[in-house]
């Protein structure tokens, strides 16, 4: 399934529509921040803010991924090669992947002066995550570029998001891959459990579509903790509050399909409920301005991007940010 590009007026009033349907974090989003709280910090990884130009109210990309393939035939669909140097520039600009689980709770612990990024990845498809006989990832899934990524960049954490549907991976079968990826430090998270569009069905029906793929995911992988939803085609249900809450599920974040950069989770702009994605993309083609190669070289030529102090346990920005921090945040706060 492939969703359509979401125009950036059309993500304001989503996030305007979604901001108003709050139910508020759940206790799994408590727990995210009380643990932040209190992590230990090592004293030389966190420098002084200035020293590293923190600014930890800055812009995050959560990218957007689909199927890899030899051969794309849609503005969704990657190669393998495209996906490995887009990870390599990741790496080399000092990006460190976090969940999306952390991310939207605010749970970010990486070094002083890097940035964090969201992979996300929707539909669950067999080019993403195919284990072998041995258990281990085929070549030229996600998951092995990833590992391979790491491998050379150290610092690089192999960590992402798969929103899946009911039946995922099914050369490896839902409950091995959903393991896999749960004991190997990825996020499983909801997309539904057929991909419908939630926007056409009902509030009855839109709950039962998202209960649904929670259902599907606990029956597969037992245990494994559900707090996010990715929206098929970026259709927000009606009320939208139906996407953060319903009978048998309650989510930290709501993912559209997105054409820009992500709020920083710490920012009062932050709207957990309709969370922007950026669509992996060349240069050139299609929507490209809304795509992650033009995102990133916007944000590299200074774009208010987020940048990290090292210390979780604060939020560091320039003072002149100081009135965009969320009061949520007003006693980690560090300006400077």
């Amino acid at each position: 399934m492939r969703h359509p590009l979401v125009p950036l007026g059309a993500l304001a009033g989503a996030a305007l529509l979604v901001s108003g349907c709050s139910t508020g974090p759940s206790q799994a989003a408590k727990e995210h921040r009380t643990s932040a709280s209190a992590a230990a910090v090592d004293p030389v990884a966190a420098k002084a803010p200035a020293e590293v130009g923190a600014d930890e109210l800055g812009q995050v990309p959560v990218l957007m991924y689909h199927q890899l393939t030899g051969a794309p035939s849609s503005v969704y669909d990657r190669t393998p090669a495209d996906f490995r140097a887009e990870l390599e520039r990741l790496a080399r600009e000092n990006y460190v992947p976090v969940t999306a689980r952390d991310f939207q709770t605010g749970r970010i612990d990486i070094p002083a002066g890097a940035h964090p990024v969201v992979l996300t990845f929707d539909d669950s498809t067999n080019s993403q995550v195919r284990l072998g006989p041995d258990g281990k990832p085929a070549p030229d899934t996600a998951v092995a570029i990833l590992a391979e990524t790491a491998r050379k960049h150290p610092g690089f954490k192999p960590v992402a998001t798969f929103f899946v549907n009911a039946d995922a991976f099914g050369a490896t079968g839902s409950a091995k891959a959903l393991t896999w990826l749960k004991e190997h430090g990825h996020e499983v998270a909801n997309h539904t459990d057929r991909h419908e569009n939630l926007r056409s069905l009902d509030q009855a029906g839109a709950t039962r579509a998202i209960a649904a793929g929670q259902h599907a995911i606990e029956k597969a992988a037992p245990g494994t903790p559900v707090t996010s939803l990715a929206l098929p085609f970026g259709a927000m249900p009606q009320p939208a509050g139906v996407a953060t809450r319903g009978t048998g599920y309650r989510y930290d974040g709501v993912y559209l399909v997105g054409a820009n950069p992500s709020v920083s989770p710490f920012s009062k702009a932050f709207t957990p409920g309709a969370i922007p994605r950026i669509r992996s993309a060349g240069p050139k083609g299609e929507d490209a301005e809304f795509g992650s190669s033009r995102w990133l070289d916007k944000l590299a030529a200074g774009k208010n991007r987020y940048v990290s102090d090292g210390d979780p346990n604060t939020v560091a920005f320039p003072t002149a940010s100081r009135t965009e921090l969320s009061p949520a945040f007003a006693k980690r706060a560090r300006p400077y």
